[in-house]
């Protein structure tokens, strides 16, 4: 049936039959009314966005034969679908979240969360955990479509590959209150105590209707296979009655029998089982609930149990070392290791000083590893850090160390199965990377079995990835541009594409910094080959070194402009199979169209085209663990992000269709530009227009610019309020053109390079009749409103700016923090985006070249600055330093600070705010329209709050 089923191209299915019925209806009176749509049409207005949808996600169940999918709003509540492919049958949950199919395929379980607008209200009255609604559980059997709803959730859980099993734990129902009582005046507020309390965790199989209810549970988790959970208990102290013990207990799923594996007063957690459920390992403390800081132990069993455990006692671990809560313990796949975390002894603060007796001071050393902004944004990570050990099940209280202070990263291989590890250090590189971002580590061979560390490579500007079943490791060095294979048997490095004149690298990079490769795509099978992307093609590498490199895509993609790729349809596929066809996305450079081909790894022969289209497509592809059936989204401009399942990618089923309300507004179109910029390149932007354009008009223009963006030109915008960015579908919508240029740069120059861009790219449209020359603005954010800084100082082209979050003197921002990181802003000058290439004291000249400081005076141009004072990627006195330049020189300036927001504006309050204003000051600016109060009179510190100043004061004549 499926077959049949997805044979019928393009079939629509929307969520429910009664949008079905609604849909119908409304395509009926658009096409009688066909002649007279355009005119019907109205601009998007404010208060459209709230309820405008997209896909949250979406899963496939393993069978193939169900889609779950979010829809989500941006300010209201979501929906969950549940669609049926063979039977086209679809359900939609309102408020349903985190949907997850049984790994049989016959059950979703889901969670039903709150009405949006009373967590709204929660968060605006700032309620206790406690008083907050609850989350409710949906199980839906599949079969039948009966649908279970049960109140209360906290979470649920399904193991990964175990049949129909589901563990809930519930909040207890909270007692009536009991309304004749007179509460007295005086009563003190109760302490929050239900926070962190013990909850009843149900067991469930949905095939047999089996369940069982557990009292008083912390903590439980399933094994993957599903035949075994474990839980941690803590009785509830105001219950006498309760005869819960604390401890841990080991539940056979089978006949759902529980066994006590630790008995006593105390805390567990951090519970993980073998892949067989063969051997299970846990955290715990028997200290109470009062010590600060808490010491734990492990706990190791091997399965089936004969009684209850003790911790194990590791007899070699350092002194004032300890076992560390804070990464989970993990199995080898096959068994035979245990990997843990330790770390030092947490050293306890005196909580006997008074704060108001000592000082608070930050004491930044000139050589110290990291800054201290660096060190105190990352004070909980590093209390948290821990060292991977190696533990050899058959004798738990031996220890292997395997990370250490002096190399702190440690990755396994093959699932840990392999008697190796990678380690990695960049203690060397510390204090060079507040300059040289490059990420420049030593990597070693690490033997699990012993400890002992062998040097791979030092100082690579890179990373290594080991294959499948660790018989090789691979890595591109980008200081010399060569891949590596790495033998870890024999010890011997082979050069894979040294004789090759193709580069591995991106090819457009245009900062003073070493170029990222494009990367591995896949190993194949056994480890034979390794799979590596060059700009446009695949490439397949002998991992000895031995056989020539295979160009997989036949040298196809570069020579029709075609960058193909193989995407990770399931987190089961880790190797490729070189004699069986691969589905290749595949994206056109030059037209911006989207699709799939075949290839064949073995064959390297041209792909076979399966699908192209003017659509952006293939988006988070994904494919069914058992089932040749694949979801994907589409979109173009004019068309949301929607979800399609197919099996061949040719015949395919769309299984949403959300904003039909879109019909209703006029909406944007997008075409590809191409001009020659002023010193002779050639140039590529996108041109948005209103879908209702008209040549003999003319037409106000607001240039975007971010680096490059015309690969989105089949990209859609839905209307939101804007984070800081242009909105264009809004502005389209509302008569304006909207023009977003590439812009590629020169070393030291990145203004001059703006300039010779996105000016020439202007002018060249400008020649159009339809563009109203004297009626153009520029709006950048960040990158973008650096460049909308610097052009207004160089140029008097544009009728009005609006600069978000910009630099505006790179000799002060050059010595600045990035706080939301720690970070020194040097990194960014020297090696990255702002693209200088030399620090300050080498290249003065170019950091003056390039700040519009220096250069104040040139500008005309009224400009909106938004700089808001939590910014943790620009120090926000940039834009006061804007501000306050222009303001000095009586030039036409706003600052707007969003109070306590960040770089890109996150509370919705201040995105509706933004999205008026810059729409308030286009219109007066390019269309004319009268200015509101907040840009002819301001509103003064007095009336914070009261008045927005977006009414347009009347003007007496």
């Amino acid at each position: 049936m499926i077959q049949n089923l997805l044979a019928k191209k393009s079939t629509v299915v929307s969520y429910s039959q009664e949008f079905i019925r609604r849909k119908a209806i409304a395509l009926t009176a658009v096409t009688l009314l066909s002649t007279q749509v355009d005119a019907q049409k109205k601009p998007l207005d404010h208060t459209v966005y709230d309820e405008w949808q997209s896909i949250g996600y979406s899963i496939l169940s393993n069978n193939g034969n169900w889609v779950a999918y979010q829809v989500k709003t941006q300010e209201s509540d979501n929906t969950l679908g549940i669609f049926g492919i063979p039977t086209q049958k679809n359900f939609e949950f309102h408020r349903g979240d985190q949907v997850k199919f049984t790994s049989d395929s016959n059950f979703a379980i889901f969670n039903i969360k709150p009405f949006y607008k009373d967590l709204k209200e929660v968060r605006i009255k700032k309620k206790k955990e406690h008083e907050i609604a609850k989350d409710s559980i949906g199980i839906i059997n599949l079969s039948t479509q009966k649908v279970e709803k049960l109140p209360n959730l906290k979470s649920f859980k399904v193991p990964e590959k175990g049949g129909s099993f589901v563990a809930y734990l519930t909040h207890k129902e909270e007692p009536k209150k009991d309304s004749t009582k007179v509460k007295d005046k005086k009563e003190a507020p109760k302490k929050d105590a239900k926070k962190d309390q013990p909850l009843d965790l149900i067991l469930r199989n949905l095939a047999t209707g089996k369940k069982e209810t557990f009292k008083n549970v912390v903590d439980y988790d399933f094994s993957e296979n599903g035949k075994k959970l474990i839980f941690s208990t803590k009785p509830e102290k105001k219950d006498s009655t309760d005869k819960t013990q604390y401890g841990v207990y080991l539940v056979n799923t089978a006949n759902f029998s529980k066994q006590l594996v630790v008995e006593g007063k105390g805390e567990y957690k951090q519970f993980a089982f073998d892949e067989n459920a063969s051997q299970v390992s846990f955290f715990g403390t028997k200290e109470g609930e009062k010590v600060k800081t808490k010491t734990y132990q492990y706990y190791y069993a091997k399965l089936p149990l004969t009684g209850k455990i003790d911790s194990a006692k590791i007899e070699n671990l350092p002194t004032d070392w300890v076992v560390s809560e804070h990464r989970k313990p993990s199995f080898s796949k096959d068994g035979k290791k245990l990997f843990l975390g330790v770390a030092p002894k947490p050293v306890e603060k005196d909580t006997t000083l008074i704060a108001d007796d000592y000082a608070k001071v930050d004491i930044w050393h000139w050589n110290e590893d990291h800054i201290q902004p660096m060190q105190l944004k990352n004070v909980d990570r590093e209390k948290k850090r821990s060292y991977l050990v190696s533990i050899d099940p058959t004798n738990p209280s031996k220890m292997v160390q395997l990370a250490d202070a002096s190399m702190n990263q440690v990755e396994l291989v093959a699932n840990g199965n392999a008697d190796y590890a990678i380690g990695s250090s960049d203690n060397m590189y510390r204090v060079s990377s507040q300059w040289d971002i490059s990420g420049r580590k030593d990597y070693y061979l690490v033997d699990v079995n012993t400890g002992r560390r062998l040097p791979i490579v030092n100082g690579l500007v890179g990373r290594l990835t080991a294959s499948p079943t660790g018989k090789y490791i691979v890595y591109y060095n980008r200081e010399n541009h060569l891949w590596h294979s790495f033998n870890p048997a024999t010890k011997q490095t082979v050069i894979l594409n040294k004789k090759l004149k193709v580069s591995f690298e991106d090819e457009e990079n245009d900062m003073p910094t070493e170029a990222r490769e494009y990367g591995i795509v896949y190993f194949t099978n056994n480890d034979e080959t390794v799979l590596i992307k060059d700009r446009y093609d695949i490439w397949e590498f002998d991992l000895t070194g031995k056989k020539k490199p295979n160009n997989v895509t036949n040298n196809f993609g570069r020579k029709n402009d075609i960058t193909f790729d193989i995407k990770k349809l399931h987190d089961d596929i880790e190797t490729l199979d070189r004699n069986k066809d691969v589905y290749l996305t595949a994206f056109n450079n030059k037209t911006k169209a989207s699709g799939v081909y075949k290839g064949n790894i073995e064959k390297a022969k041209n792909p076979e085209l399966v699908k192209m289209s003017d659509m952006y497509a293939a988006q988070n592809m994904k494919k069914a663990k058992d089932a040749d059936i694949f979801i994907y989204l589409k979109e173009t401009v004019k068309d949301p992000a929607d979800i399609y399942v197919s099996k061949d990618f040719v015949n395919e089923t769309k299984v949403t269709d959300i904003n039909p309300q879109q019909a209703d507004y006029i909406w944007e179109t997008s075409e590809l530009v191409e001009w020659k910029t002023y010193s002779g390149k050639k140039a590529t932007g996108v041109l948005y227009k209103p879908e209702n354009f008209d040549e003999n008009k003319q037409y106000p223009m607001i240039v975007y610019f971010y680096e490059k963006v015309s690969d989105g030109l089949n990209r859609y915008q839905e209307p939101a309020p804007t984070r800081s960015r242009l909105n264009h579908s809004y502005f389209v919508s509302n008569g304006y053109i909207v023009f977003t240029p590439d812009i590629s740069y020169e070393d030291g120059h990145p203004g001059k390079s703006a300039e010779d861009y996105i000016n020439s790219g202007v002018e060249a449209l400008k020649k159009n009749k339809w563009v109203a020359g004297d009626k153009i603005g520029i709006q950048g954010q960040s990158w973008g409103g650096y460049q909308v800084a610097h052009l207004i100082t160089r140029t008097n082209m544009y009728a009005a700016a609006w600069s978000g979050a910009p630099v505006w003197n790179m000799t002060s921002a050059y010595g600045g923090i990035r706080w939301q990181t720690g970070m020194s802003r040097q990194f960014q000058y020297e090696r990255t985006q702002s693209r200088i290439g030399k620090n300050l004291w080498e290249a003065q000249d170019l950091y003056i070249e390039n700040s519009p400081l220096f250069y104040t005076p040139n500008v005309n141009t009224p400009v909106a600055i938004m700089h808001n004072d939590n910014d943790g990627a620009v120090p926000w006195y940039q834009g006061i330093e804007m501000f306050m330049a222009l303001r000095r020189l009586g030039k036409p300036a706003w600052l707007l600070n969003y109070n306590n927001d960040e770089h890109n504006l996150m509370n919705r309050a201040n995105r509706n705010d933004i999205q008026r204003r810059q729409q308030q000051f286009f219109d007066h600016y390019l269309k004319g329209a009268p200015a509101p109060k907040w840009m002819t009179t301001g509103v003064p510190a007095t009336m914070k709050g009261i008045d927005w100043g977006f009414e347009v004061e009347e003007v007496n004549h």
